[in-house]
């Protein structure tokens, strides 16, 4: 074996293991093959076993781990061996089940364990997906130019005519272009004009769209949207963006054809909005809430904008977007079934940043004269994950043109830096309660909860600090509310 296969084989973290039970007839295969091949570590070790049934692989696994039968007709095995789970398949080929419906699911699978491994590479989506590599000789099967399309950075399809039978192909074009960063095929492009995603359940979509917010360059995936024609058919309020121009002063950001509409502004936000979960390491949940909040930040736009005379001459002002783009926003959720996301409620986190996308640059603006309420109220809103209102104001704000952030810029580390000066990093509790004015003699009701919420605004102001302290002011509290020191 030459040395560079060696290397190679010693990247595969299950090779001995499966060659010792299978020999020449266990194949690595699929995303595997394409990582090794561009020098990147293999996340998912997929497997193709030949001539072997169902059950002959099931009978030689079986002492070493469980198995899952995905289902007998598709021919596919979960095997959990020390902590993992590894998919396995036999060799398959697929057909159309029927002409009158383009789906995902309108397809019949045939297994045979004596398919050559070239047939199975054949169905697959697209060439830098469709090789194999035979692991007890590191041997390639590569029918369709798989490698060739590597080095040229390139998706192509693996089979032009079946393309658009599986709508999520289309999808998927999308986020290999941005997890690998290659550029689509043009004739990609063509087969997705008749493309019908009617029969896209909406968890399938958006187990996509997370995909594409994972990767390095999430933006790619949102900007293939457009001429794969899935903005035109699954999010029109998007695809309305896309014609809608802004102020060219405020936004000198342009598409290719130097246009100065919402979209390229909003694909710039996310590709900031993306380097800056990565410069402050958020965790999963939060960056796709982030992402979110860039992609749907300026939804409301085309529908709250209008010509104003302003600074001697005419400006596109687009007043109420925030409040108005936060429901829009939630329409988004709904359509795509978006609630929590790994125990993380993402739903709200994103409607909530919609909302308040602007709010950090106002304060900034106003830092002269701003209080500790305004910090108190951003982090309340947000239940102390204000980080992340300040990062898409600076994602937003660094998009118009600027090069891809390195670090959070100033406006950004001022806010970061005022919010741990006022300690306003968690959500901010009321340190006053009902009980508590219960116990000095007030009387239960709505003129309580009155005293309690005018108490709760002094406390985000400041005014105390301490519950003894707040429960001191509720007399003078009720006596300016209802001229009584109790009520």
């Amino acid at each position: 074996m030459r040395e560079d296969l060696k290397i190679l084989s010693s990247k595969i973290p299950h090779r001995d293991f499966f060659v010792s039970i299978f020999g020449r007839d266990v194949y690595l295969v699929g995303g595997g093959v394409r990582d090794l091949l561009m020098g990147k570590e293999i996340k998912e070790e997929d497997f193709l076993i030949t001539n072997h049934t169902i059950e002959k692989i099931i009978e030689k696994l079986s002492p070493y781990g469980k198995i899952n039968l995905v289902g007998k007709s598709f021919a596919v095995l979960k095997f959990h061996y020390k902590g993992e789970i590894i998919e396995i398949a036999i060799p398959r080929k697929e057909r159309k089940a029927s002409d009158s419906s383009y789906s995902h699911k309108n397809f019949v699978v045939e297994a045979d364990p004596s398919l050559p491994v070239e047939e199975d590479l054949r169905r697959r989506d697209f060439t830098v997906n469709s090789m194999a590599m035979r692991l007890m000789d590191m041997e390639i099967v590569d029918p369709l130019g798989g490698r060739e399309d590597l080095k040229r950075k390139i998706l192509r399809m693996t089979n032009p005519e079946a393309f658009s039978d599986d709508p999520l192909r289309v999808l998927r074009a999308a986020r290999f272009a941005a997890k690998l960063n290659f550029k689509i095929d043009p004739e990609i492009y063509e087969r997705s004009k008749p493309v019908s995603f009617v029969d896209i359940p909406s968890e399938r979509v958006l187990e996509e769209i997370y995909k594409i917010h994972e990767t390095e360059s999430p933006e790619r995936g949102w900007e293939e949207f457009l001429p794969l024609t899935v903005l035109e058919k699954l999010f029109p309020e998007l695809y309305l963006l896309t014609f809608w121009i802004q102020d060219g002063v405020f936004h000198p950001e342009t598409d290719s054809m130097g246009n100065h509409t919402i979209w390229p502004h909003t694909l710039l936000t996310i590709m900031q909005a993306g380097r800056l979960a990565n410069i402050f390491s958020l965790e999963l949940p939060q960056r796709q809430a982030l992402l979110f909040g860039a992609l749907l930040h300026d939804i409301a736009k085309p529908s709250c904008s209008k010509w104003e005379w302003r600074d001697n001459r005419l400006v596109i002002r687009s007043m109420g977007h925030d409040v108005e783009g936060e429901k829009m926003a939630e329409e988004f959720c709904d359509k795509l079934g978006i609630h929590s996301y790994r125990g993380y409620p993402l739903r709200k986190r994103i409607l909530k940043l919609v909302r308040t996308h602007h709010r950090p640059s106002e304060i900034y603006n106003q830092r002269e004269n701003v209080t500790r309420r305004a910090f108190n109220r951003l982090s309340k809103e947000l239940e102390g994950e204000y980080i992340l209102a300040i990062l898409l104001d600076a994602a937003d704000r660094n998009a118009r043109g600027e090069p891809p952030l390195k670090e959070l810029d100033p406006p950004g580390k001022w806010l970061v830096n005022k919010f741990e000066e006022f300690k306003a990093k968690e959500a901010i509790k009321p340190l006053v309660y009902g009980r508590d004015l219960i116990a000095i003699g007030f009387k239960p009701g709505p003129k309580l909860g009155a005293v309690l919420k005018r108490l709760y605004e002094m406390q985000l102001d400041g005014e105390f600090e301490t519950r003894e302290e707040g429960i001191a002011l509720a007399e003078k509290v009720s006596m300016d509310l209802f001229g009584k020191p109790r009520v």
